[in-house]
């Protein structure tokens, strides 16, 4: 991966065995990258964001104005999102495994070990969301194979930096991002339904859209 400057705006360059260019601008700092085929002159990626610049800035807009979580220090009181729920985390020291638990329709629970980091305590809660993701998105595919009349393979669950999701139509395995377990149930099926409908069609086409609408009419709310 190369990196190029246009007016005041840094550009990653990745290129690929593709055919055409995609430009992207990335949560949560409006990072941009553009992918190019293989063997595309510089002076044409130079040209084609030029031409982009405007709808560039304007992504990186958006990002500037949106709130911004503080950094996360997993001690008592702190706002931790669940399903799209808000939880005040509530930390109790014991010599015990660890586990996480809630207890009220306010309080989640993080029961650690006295003298546990900062990146401990995000191990346990992280190892915590992951699980229940196992527990929901196994039972949301089911349901949309049987309407889509696909068949997922594998799915797998990770942090991801940049994408909600991701599939690999050839193995017929899907990514999900970890964050996924703080929204709410309907932007996580809304996910899985996008990546599902990739076996079926790969590009971002019309006739991808066609079909978000027909299975899934309110996607773009949820996409919002």
């Amino acid at each position: 991966m190369s990196q190029i400057s246009i007016s005041d705006i840094k550009v990653d360059v990745v290129r690929k065995n593709i055919k055409n260019i995609h430009l992207g601008v990335y949560p949560p700092n409006g990072g941009v990258r553009i992918s190019v085929p293989l063997f595309i002159k510089e002076e044409t990626i130079k040209l084609f964001i030029t031409t982009k610049l405007g709808w560039v800035r304007r992504q990186q807009k958006k990002f500037s104005e949106q709130p911004r979580q503080t950094i996360r220090e997993f001690k008592d009181k702190e706002s931790h999102y669940y399903l799209g729920i808000r939880y005040l985390l509530k930390v109790i020291e014991v010599n015990a495994p660890p586990k996480v638990s809630i207890q009220t329709a306010k309080t989640l629970t993080l029961s650690i070990r006295p003298g546990a980091s900062i990146s401990k305590r995000q191990e346990v809660l992280n190892k915590w969301y992951r699980e229940q993701l196992k527990e929901f998105i196994p039972m949301i595919i089911d349901k949309w194979e049987r309407i889509l009349d696909v068949k997922v393979n594998e799915f797998g669950i990770k942090q991801m930096k940049t994408r909600w999701g991701t599939c690999n139509t050839k193995a017929k395995r899907i990514w999900l991002n970890l964050e996924l377990a703080k929204k709410p149930m309907h932007c996580l099926e809304y996910i899985v339904v996008h990546e599902m409908l990739h076996l079926i069609e790969r590009k971002h086409n019309d006739r991808f859209k066609e079909l978000m609408n027909t299975h899934m009419p309110k996607w773009k709310q949820y996409k919002n």
